[in-house]
Formats: structure tokens, C-alpha cells, sequence
């Protein structure tokens, strides 16, 4: 049985690479690893019909974004404001760290 893993974090800048929004960036809203999903500002955004409730009195038709899958994002670095792969290490303390492909500069979250 596979693992559902992915290096994305909430609030991460990432780039889509593939889809109907190719080339956006925007940020992570919310990553879901149950279904390997992320939710990305701005990005895969549908219109949605509405009745009247409680929360909007009208009606009518609301724009939302929708998940798209994580293996369609890549991380923009920080530092070198490049799309980059991210890599792992321990640091001495055994805590765990991510840092850039191409500039090895600690990737902060």
C-alpha cells in the first residue's frame, strides 16, 4: 500500500504546472493527504449555484476555488524564487528540515 506523502505546507508558494491555470502562482490554502489534493489561492476557481440560507441571504452564484492534485504544483523557493524539488535533511538535533534543489537555502515553514 502506497503512503500519502507530499513536502507541501499550508501557506507554501507554489507554481501549477498543469491544467487549465498552467503557469498561476499563488499560495496553499489547504492540503489534503487523504485524497492528495491542495486547495491553491486564486487557482482551478468554479462557479457554484446557490440557494438562500442563512449564511448568504440572495442566493445565486458563487465563485470558489477547487482541490487540484499535488503532483500538478511545484514549491517556489524563498530565496532564489525558483520552482524547485525539495530535499530533506536532519539537522544534528534529528529534527527534520526542507531545503532548495538548486540553492540549498532552508525553506521556511
Amino acid at each position: 500500500m502506497q503512503r500519502n506523502r507530499t513536502r507541501l505546507k499550508k501557506d507554501d508558494k507554489v507554481k501549477v504546472l498543469a491544467g487549465k491555470d498552467r503557469g498561476k502562482i499563488g499560495k496553499i490554502l489547504k492540503v489534503d493527504r487523504k485524497k492528495e489534493r491542495v486547495l491553491v489561492e486564486n487557482v482551478n476557481v468554479i462557479k457554484r449555484h446557490t440557494r438562500p440560507n442563512a449564511q448568504n441571504r440572495q442566493g445565486g452564484i458563487v465563485e470558489s476555488e477547487a482541490a487540484i492534485h499535488w503532483s500538478n504544483v511545484i514549491l517556489l523557493c524563498g530565496k532564489c524564487l525558483q520552482p524547485t524539488r525539495i530535499q530533506v535533511r536532519s539537522l544534528e538535533d534529528d529534527q527534520k528540515v526542507r531545503f532548495c534543489g538548486k540553492c540549498n537555502e532552508m525553506i521556511d515553514a
